[in-house]
């Protein structure tokens, strides 16, 4: 019996020896068989379908029913054979029990016997696949070689004289353009026929390719034009603006409280421009400081005393488009941007999906700096139809950004290659950017009868809502007190600021309606010096408040003073307001320096003798407002068209463009002498040389009359200069801010080279400007008699 055992035992390890070599090599034949046919018929079977991409392949498994059966028959035997194989390999360590081996036995007879038989079967299936797979794949090349070949020949990179830069943005493309995920929404797959069909359909590097005739992007219809109806009610804008920020609660609120006087306004301008076209444009209008992502720092401050102009400025530039009957967006985040644009998704790199569907975006320079990171290429396009609120102002030298950067102008905000009109100011500072302005409450007759009887001549409100305004003001302070009760309206959250001295009046910080009250009694409003340039001087003498203001000695620049630094202007700011000291003066504003006591003394004695009356400004009355607003939709539709010399010189000789005008050495453009079309008109046009070191600014208000910009393209020409009866021994052209200009000392005559520098506000000591004037309305200095 034992012997039996031991020989039992002998038997099954010979076969499970023998038996463990043979099941893997098995195994690795039906692995290796199913790896090839998911290989060959998954990857080597494809076809491309009618009407798809030339770059566009999709995989697809052929051989039907058939090929699929004899796989699954395949996959079922394998299965049944490891099922068994693990069964055996399970009985290695048995080396007793006679049921088991008779078991071992059993299946040996069972499956041992076919097993060969059917992995030859296998093998033969196998071996007449592989047959038919060779013969796809020979026909498969056969076909993609032509297709391969056509596609080449198709998708080269072309390089064509009028593309320069095909060939690198190609380049840049295989590197780059899984940058952003805004490619790969284009169709851009890696490919050189995606990235071609990309470059001359989506941007514009590359030529059109004429194999892509029908499928290139449809032409979108053109909006449609209607007139439009000036409002009287502010409640559908009111909801636009929205809520969630404080800075859009007071925004909100001073819409309400001038919402009759606009009213008003539009039904007296809507009777003027009756016969004047009036076309609805599709604004939007991005708040840029007040997102978010540029930190909306002035929300917070709203309530403490934080600087209000702003917000004045954009709620009243709402209220005149929404008044003006225009179709508005208002956006004050981000994403409302990107939606109302069509932005693509991804990080900016790609223009816009479609045509801009705004006519007009007006912004701030937060806001086109978030443009250009999500616009793309779409900015550059499309930068004609952007209007930038800029409170300072951003003179030419400043906005050229190659100028800037080579002569020492380039600063933090600027060097956006505008026209410099695109940018619009609160206050005229330089006729080359356009005045936007804001508006002040007008006064009824019955309101400026009582204000008068209601006046209290010992009584002054100081111009200044927080406490560091006050620091070092205690000299000049003391002075105003002996005449004067002051009155002051400093921000404060637990206790007097130690700054305000004890004799003034503080009332803490007040709602609008309530300074408004408190300016209605004052006599006098003084200022700090700072803040530059505000609202408030206005509203105090549109109250019948006199202003005192301190004079600079010297005056503010870039140069001298921290405030300005960095801001894209060289103006040089003579005091704290410079229109009120400008263009309203004796006896609403008394510019002083507060450091002369005597000076000072004696300007609040002549102050408590003087009588005043409420007074605005037209151009800061709604009606004004309206006007101007209106006028610049209107006509300043070119702006990003800036031809350079009209002419290089003028063809013929005579009849010469100019004419003298009567008893002057100005000259004007001549009647019978045709032109382009010009906004202003041309017959307002009035050209005199300046003195040297003059700006044209200053040499324009010398004879009453301002510089107008949009003149230098029809003065750029060397008959201006012998109009002048300028002797030019050199006439050169370059790219200066100074030009057009002579040197008397050298007899040298410069004419400008690029318009973007046509520059108001340029001046050098070295140097006439020849300076394009023209004439201006009374109280409405952006616009001409005959505008």
């Amino acid at each position: 019996m034992i012997a039996v055992n031991t020989d039992y035992s002998t038997m099954v390890r010979r076969c499970l020896l023998t038996f463990k070599p043979f099941r893997i090599f098995v195994v690795g034949i039906g692995f290796f068989s199913l790896c090839f046919l998911m290989t060959s018929l998954g990857g080597q079977f494809s076809a491309k379908r009618p009407g798809d991409s030339p770059f566009t392949i999709r995989a697809e498994v052929l051989g039907g029913p058939e090929s699929r059966g004899v796989l699954r028959k395949i996959s079922d035997m394998l299965e049944v054979i490891m099922k068994k194989m693990d069964t055996l390999s399970k009985l290695g360590n048995i080396t007793t029990g006679s049921h088991r081996l008779e078991d071992l036995s059993s299946a040996l007879d069972r499956y041992g016997v076919g097993l060969v038989e059917r992995i030859q079967a296998i093998a033969q299936n196998m071996s007449d696949m592989a047959v038919r797979v060779e013969q796809i794949l020979q026909r498969s090349i056969a076909t993609n070689r032509g297709t391969t070949s056509t596609l080449r020949r198709q998708c080269e990179v072309p390089k064509d004289p009028r593309y320069p830069d095909c060939p690198s943005k190609v380049d840049w493309m295989r590197a780059r353009w899984t940058s952003d995920p805004c490619y790969a929404f284009y169709g851009v797959d890696g490919s050189d026929c995606s990235f071609l069909i990309y470059l001359s359909e989506v941007e514009w590097f590359c030529p059109p390719l004429a194999w892509r005739n029908q499928t290139t992007t449809p032409t979108h219809k053109p909006f449609p034009r209607r007139q439009s109806t000036f409002r009287s009610d502010v409640g559908a804008l009111l909801e636009q603006v929205g809520t969630g920020k404080e800075s859009l609660s007071f925004m909100k609120r001073r819409m309400r409280s001038l919402a009759a006087q606009w009213a008003l306004a539009a039904r007296k301008l809507d009777v003027s421009l009756q016969s004047h076209r009036k076309e609805e444009k599709r604004i939007l209008v991005h708040v840029g400081f007040l997102t978010e992502e540029s930190g909306d720092v002035f929300s917070p401050k709203v309530l403490k005393g934080g600087p209000l102009g702003e917000m004045v400025q954009w709620a009243d530039i709402l209220t005149a488009l929404h008044i003006l009957g225009h179709n508005l967006r208002i956006s004050v985040s981000l994403k409302e941007l990107q939606g109302f644009l069509g932005v693509p998704p991804g990080r900016g790199s790609c223009p816009l999906t479609g045509p801009l569907p705004f006519d007009l975006i007006y912004t701030d320079y937060h806001g086109l700096q978030q443009m250009r990171q999500h616009m793309g290429l779409s900015l550059r396009k499309h930068k004609c139809h952007i209007r930038v609120i800029d409170t300072f102002g951003t003179e030419p030298a400043y906005n050229h950004e190659d100028y800037a950067t080579m002569n020492g102008y380039r600063t933090n905000w600027g060097y956006w290659n505008l026209n410099c009109r695109q940018y619009m100011t609160m206050f005229p500072h330089t006729p080359d950017n356009s005045f936007m302005g804001f508006v002040a409450e007008e006064l009824n007759e019955t309101e400026r009868l009582s204000i008068q009887k209601s006046k209290v001549d010992n009584m002054a409100v100081v111009y200044g809502k927080e406490a560091s305004m006050w620091k070092g003001k205690e000299k000049f302070l003391s002075i105003l007190h002996r005449y004067m009760e002051i009155h002051g309206t400093v921000y404060y959250e637990t206790q007097r600021p130690p700054e305000v001295p004890a004799f003034v009046k503080n009332h803490g910080l007040l709602p609008q309606q309530e300074l408004q009250q408190l300016l209605k009694k004052a006599k006098l409003f003084v200022g700090f010096g700072f803040p530059y340039e505000g609202p408030a001087p206005l509203e105090a003498i549109a109250n019948g408040c006199i202003f005192l203001q301190p004079k600079f000695k010297p005056s503010h620049s870039s140069l001298n003073h921290e405030f300005f630094r960095g801001k894209p202007t060289s103006r040089q700011v003579s005091s704290q307001h410079p229109y009120a000291e400008q263009y309203i003066g004796r006896p609403h504003v008394i510019t002083v320096d507060f450091n002369n006591s005597q000076e000072f003394d004696a300007a609040i004695l002549e102050i408590m003798r003087t009588k005043v009356e409420p007074y605005l400004p037209y151009e800061y009355t709604c009606e004004g407002m309206l006007e101007r607003v209106h006028a610049y939709i209107q006509n300043q539709v070119s702006l990003c068209c800036i031809p350079g010399n009209l002419y290089s010189s003028w063809p013929g000789s005579p009849p010469r463009p100019f004419v003298h005008l009567s008893n002057s050495s100005t000259l004007a453009w001549a009647p019978n002498i045709s032109a382009p079309p010009s906004w202003p008109p041309l017959s307002a046009l009035q050209l005199l040389a300046s003195l040297e070191g003059q700006s044209c600014v200053e040499a324009c208000q010398s004879t009453g009359l301002i510089c107008e910009p949009a003149f230098y393209r029809f003065i750029n020409i060397k008959e201006a200069f012998s109009g002048l009866k300028v002797q030019c021994v050199g006439l050169e052209t370059e790219m200066n801010h100074i030009f057009p200009a002579f040197s008397v000392e050298r007899s040298e005559c410069g004419l400008q080279k690029d318009p973007l520098l046509f520059s108001c506000a340029g001046a050098n000591a070295k140097y006439h400007r020849l300076c394009p004037c023209r004439d201006y309305r009374k109280g409405q200095v952006a616009l001409c008699r005959d505008c």
